[in-house]
């Protein structure tokens, strides 16, 4: 699955001294002449920071430019030192070492605009369930429901599909969600908070208490999301299964309530579980042969 002043200029210009500029001396005395005197040699910087010692042999790097080697000496290594940096500069481009994005890792999985058309609905349908009649002709009231949308950080898809059993009469009151979502992360590896963001369902200070489990065999890691019977009347699920492979986060819930009243026998949590890991196992596999559909 990267959703959710800038950057600071590190070449700032250089502070003024802190007590301002040192003035000079406004008499300064000159120092007394001796005519008989040597005088020494004016001595220059210090070594280091570039400038040799002194009494540094003529024609070492950095020495005093007796007969013009030791210039042309320095001139190489610094030529030397500047081809050798602009090589391993065009190196890290070419390899993406100066690549401030991570280059994102889709495992093969494409966007498409119908999640629905890639849904596998066989386990659903092998247990006795099938999509109800739309209520309209218009998408907002058609049955299943499906949108996308590809942005700069993120492609996103979901389908929302109304179930009911087969058979079903009137005075049976059943509801029944399937909601699938899938997230193509293009900026941002989802991996890091994958697992917490699924473990945190067990944290939750709630009535309502939840069981997470880890699934293996789908992607690169999965969980289950299991909603603890709360004992009230008529019956009730809830289940979701959310997996990454990649960068891909793919996301299947159940939703369910039957009736004390209704005839019709609501499947188990783990039978539930069983028909989204199928479903999932299926829909991804589709996803990843779909490009761009």
């Amino acid at each position: 699955m990267s959703i959710p002043g800038d950057q600071n200029n590190p070449y700032g210009q250089a502070q003024p001294h802190a007590y301002g500029q040192v003035p000079a001396p406004q008499h300064p005395v000159p120092a007394q002449q001796n005519p008989y005197t040597q005088q020494s040699p004016p001595q220059g910087p210090a070594a280091g920071y570039g400038y040799p010692a002194a009494g540094a042999p003529l024609g070492a790097p950095g020495a005093p430019d007796g007969a013009g080697r030791g210039t042309s000496g320095w001139l190489w290594a610094i030529g030397g030192a500047v081809a050798a940096s602009a090589l391993w500069g065009s190196v890290l481009f070419a390899t993406g070492g100066f690549s401030a994005e991570p280059s994102p890792d889709l495992a093969g999985y494409g966007y498409t605009s119908d999640l629905c058309a890639r849904t596998s609905m066989t386990p659903f349908e092998n247990a006795g369930f099938q999509t109800k009649e739309g209520t309209g002709t218009t998408s907002k009231n058609s049955n299943p429901q499906h949108s996308g949308a590809q942005q700069t950080s993120l492609d996103t898809m979901w389908c929302n599909a109304s179930l009911e059993k087969k058979g079903a009469s009137g005075p049976d009151y059943a509801s029944t969600w399937l909601y699938n979502t899938a997230t193509l992360h293009k900026k941002s590896d989802p991996a890091p908070e994958f697992a917490d963001n699924y473990r945190s369902y067990e944290k939750q200070d709630a009535s309502v208490g939840y069981r997470v489990e880890a699934v293996s065999g789908l992607g690169d890691e999965a969980f289950l999301v299991t909603r603890k019977s709360d004992g009230s009347t008529g019956s009730g699920s809830y289940v979701l299964l959310g997996v990454r492979d990649g960068w891909l986060t793919y996301q299947s819930t159940w939703s369910s309530y039957t009736s004390s009243r209704s005839s019709a026998k609501p499947p188990t949590d783990d039978e539930v579980a069983t028909m989204l890991k199928t479903s999932a196992r299926e829909t991804l596999q589709r996803l990843q042969n779909s490009r761009s559909r």
